[in-house]
């Protein structure tokens, strides 16, 4: 019996009665999507609301009981907690549209985007993971998450003088974290066993409300554990390859075990990429224990069962494992599925290159009939790549098929822009988001008013980006050189391109630096500058990604740009959003086709600011001419590239954005910005990703299990 009470889980003050709700909504996630949400928590002390980052926990811990008192007599902050604790109950009470058994789905990922105050993410796919348990929320999904707590976090980035990335640990703040304890019957922390795995490997439960979806997290940071598995959970993406591979099975064996004794009962099993793939051995196990099948029977179960998203443009970006790891780890775990040495290990092998060990992709192409990449062109290179793994069809069809990505609209949408959603079509929009329908009035707003949104998110960015220098240097004393290369001098009246992404390699952050003079003439133009601003994380493996990074940090250093390229440290949920919203251009270049989809230039289109891409991952499937600009051919050369980037800023992207045509404001540059924000939301809104999974695999599946039980 679990004790789910979170009375005793959090550090949160004792509140007063009136406004004792405040309580409830800051431990769900909810509030972080839905713009009155956010603006409650900013009535309360506008300046703690600033200075917690806009952490809600932390702020209530900082506030005064006399503070706290205070706001149950004021009468305009009462009437909006009254409508947001009321909209908020309703909408956690309202009934599952999916509540049909036997739909239920686990998903399961390594990492997930949720919240800066819970760094458990890394980038892009976390992200994602993320959005899908947020709109599964919004949708009424039953939908269950697993994944890792990882005490220390993933990496907090600090660019050093020279330019080099330097990391330091961003452990997790759990009294000031919307995460909380699941209790055991005895209200003690619950705890599981990782079963079969000697010696023995323990892990603690925590849980975060995203909305109506409950995500846990395993951590082996607990003294039943020595001191090396307590390391196991403690930060994402560890280089160490046997404290990877006991991350891969915690994550995939315990966090199936979890969901065991939690007694949560699910009908699909959903795996974000190969990482948590072991669950699907244990889904193996389950299904032979539980529901008497043969080994055989409960194979084909699984496969039946269990969905597979792959985001791998490249087979040598697969987790591989030798045989002799995987036989130290698994030496007595096989027999209890009934499974020879061998039989075990053909799951992960790749026909490609058989000695090279076990494939966690390969596994779970294996083990899942359900397969999908992550947009139209990814599924092109994954049916290619993979051909020798996946089973041939006489109709030739591709045994992968794909779910283009999507992002959480109401997460990544500007509030301004929300509003004014809210004022035209009502607050019912949210329903409507994968309709055409729903953004085509965008055509009818004042050009004046879009260009003033999109202007005063500029200078809300370029303010934020000022003040982290402005503390960097409070707390630091840095050199004027590296404020000047942070963006202090950033201006936010002239074209503004950014590029915010992981740096490594084959995204090419540096393509716009190609040539340094002749971007010097583009960024100094003394009638239509240009600013450039990058944002990003190498991997701390990564050197190259490293170099790349130190090349752009020491080139906005020259005093010849001015202070026009800067880079921003510690990029992340917070810096990305001032930056979807406030700059002119989402640049994004990487060699075709190693994107396997990209969804930051999604949450750029859907504000206003105009993606310029290679034709890669996603844009193919949303590039139609006007919304945007695309450049580059397949396969990508990087000189041709960098000559046809300069070419569109010269001769298309400054002139347009300059061009007043004797008016106030430039609206040849607005109506591309309304076509971008016409074309682009509901084709890659997280609610169509989601439909589509639901059409493809989902739905399908329950069917199938439906008529196995009759």
């Amino acid at each position: 019996m679990i004790n789910n009470d979170p009375s005793i889980n959090i550090a949160i003050p004792i509140l007063p009665k009136r406004i004792a709700g405040l309580k409830d909504i800051s431990l769900n996630l909810w509030w972080t999507w839905n713009p009155r949400g956010k603006n409650l928590f900013k009535l309360l002390n506008p300046y703690l609301w600033k200075e917690t980052r806009h952490n809600p926990i932390a702020m209530l811990k900082n506030m005064s009981q006399e503070e706290l008192n205070n706001a149950c007599s004021d009468e305009y902050f009462i009437r909006e907690y009254d409508y947001v604790y009321n909209a908020f109950q309703l909408y956690i009470q309202d009934n599952n549209i999916y509540a049909d058994e036997p739909l239920p789905i686990a998903y399961f990922c390594a990492e997930y985007g949720l919240h800066h105050s819970v760094p458990i993410y890394s980038g892009g796919l976390g992200f994602l993971a993320g959005d899908i348990l947020k709109e599964s929320s919004d949708m009424g999904l039953p939908m269950v998450g697993i994944g890792f707590m990882y005490p220390k976090g993933y990496v907090r980035q600090i660019i050093g003088t020279d330019g080099w990335q330097n990391g330091a640990e961003e452990p997790i703040n759990k009294d000031v974290a919307p995460i909380e304890r699941v209790l055991d019957e005895d209200k003690n922390h619950f705890t599981i066993q990782v079963p079969f795995i000697d010696p023995p490997i323990f892990a603690s439960v925590w849980k975060i409300n995203v909305g109506r979806v409950t995500l846990y997290l395993l951590d082996t940071d607990i003294e039943k554990n020595d001191p090396w598995d307590r390391q196991i959970s403690s930060r994402l993406y560890t280089s160490d390859i046997n404290q990877r591979l006991r991350q891969q099975i915690v994550l995939g064996i315990g966090g199936y075990r979890v969901l065991e004794e939690l007694g949560i009962e699910y009908s699909i099993l959903h795996l974000n990429e190969g990482y948590p793939a072991f669950a699907l051995f244990e889904r193996v196990r389950s299904f032979m224990e539980n529901e008497n099948l043969t080994l055989d029977e409960a194979i084909e179960k699984v496969k039946q069962t269990s969905v597979f998203t792959t985001h791998t443009p490249l087979q040598a970006a697969t987790d591989v494992y030798n045989f002799d790891m995987m036989s130290a780890a698994f030496k007595d775990y096989w027999g209890k599925l009934g499974m020879s040495k061998e039989q075990f290990m053909n799951f992960g092998l790749n026909p490609d290159d058989p000695n090279a060990g076990f494939n966690m992709t390969v596994f779970g192409l294996n083990m899942c009939d359900n397969r999908n990449a992550v947009s139209k062109k990814h599924c092109e290179v994954a049916n290619q790549i993979w051909s020798h793994v996946l089973p041939k069809k006489e109709d030739a069809t591709s045994t992968i098929d794909y779910v283009t990505n999507g992002v959480h609209i109401p997460t990544w949408l500007g509030d301004d822009l929300a509003s004014i959603l809210d004022q035209s079509i009502g607050e019912k929009w949210k329903l409507l988001q994968d309709k055409l329908s729903c953004w085509s009035f965008i055509k009818d707003i004042e050009n004046k008013k879009l260009w003033n949104i999109s202007q005063n998110s500029k200078v809300l960015m370029v303010n934020y980006i000022r003040d982290k220098v402005r503390v960097k240097y409070a707390k630091e004393g840095i050199d004027p050189v590296v404020a000047m290369a942070e963006g202090v001098l950033l201006d936010p009246d002239i074209l503004t391109i950014g590029f915010a992404r992981r740096m490594t390699q084959y995204k090419r952050p540096d393509l716009i630096l190609s040539d340094l003079n002749r971007l010097e003439k583009i960024v100094n133009n003394r009638d239509k500058p240009v600013q450039i601003i990058f944002a990003g994380k190498a991997h701390p493996a990564d050197i190259v990604g490293k170099k790349i990074l130190q090349h752009i940090f020491k080139t906005a250093q020259e005093s010849r740009f001015g202070g026009r390229i800067a880079f921003i440290e510690d990029y992340g949920e917070n810096v990305a959003k001032y930056l979807i919203h406030g700059v002119d251009v989402w640049l994004n270049n990487p060699k075709i086709p190693m994107e396997a989809c990209g969804t930051s230039g999604m949450k750029a289109s859907i504000n206003g600011t105009l993606h310029l891409s290679s034709l890669d991952g996603w844009w193919p499937e949303g590039y139609n001419g006007e919304n945007g600009w695309s450049f580059g051919e397949e396969p990508s050369d990087d000189t041709k590239d960098a000559e046809a980037l300069y070419e569109l800023i010269e001769n298309e992207i400054v002139p347009l954005y300059y061009d007043y045509e004797n008016d106030t404001i430039p609206n040849k540059w607005v109506d591309k910005m309304k076509e971008a924000m016409v074309t682009i939301p509901s084709e890659f809104s997280a609610r169509r990703m989601m439909k589509d999974y639901l059409r493809k695999f989902y739905i399908p599946i329950s069917l199938t299990l439906q008529k196995s039980k009759k």
